[in-house]
């Protein structure tokens, strides 16, 4: 991604939707990390790994922040765990030297990136739409939709 995409996708994600905005853009720059510490590690080009280990690792820690100073309940819990095994498998993913289990946790983010965003596009939907069943699991149970959408989306 060049920087300038890179900063159009924060300011977009800045001006729209608030707080499931930027949460979203976060994601973006967690799966972005992945995506080239993944093909680093397939290069053989260990800096350039490390240095996309270590800001992922940062992004985790701040969603991992946001989680746990404003929240509480099962939904928080579950992204509490969720965000501590991600740290643990990329950790071990980078021991092993394993671009495919870096990429399985990018799958893993994306999957958690498309709930919120489409917990984003119901927020946007008129009041009168009730809640969608994907939206209701992903709330209620932090499950993934029974049938996943792609909403166009590429690390």
């Amino acid at each position: 991604m060049t920087p300038t995409e890179l900063y159009y996708r924060k300011t977009a994600a800045s001006s729209s939707g608030g707080g499931l905005g930027l949460l979203i853009g976060l994601y973006d720059t967690l799966a972005g990390d992945l995506r080239r510490m993944a093909e680093a590690e397939r290069g053989n080009d260990l800096v350039r790994r490390c240095r996309e280990a270590n800001h992922a690792l940062l992004v985790v820690g701040c969603l991992e922040d946001c989680v746990t100073k404003s929240s509480s309940g099962e939904l928080a819990d579950q992204l509490t765990a969720f965000y501590a095994s991600l740290r643990r498998n990329l950790i071990a993913a980078q021991a092993k030297r394993s671009p495919e289990m870096i990429e399985e946790q990018m799958a893993q983010v994306l999957k958690v990136r498309e709930a919120w965003q489409a917990i984003e596009l119901r927020s946007q939907a008129p009041a009168a739409d009730p809640p969608s069943p994907a939206t209701q699991q992903f709330a209620s149970a932090g499950a993934e939709s029974p049938e996943p959408r792609r909403l166009g989306w590429t690390a």
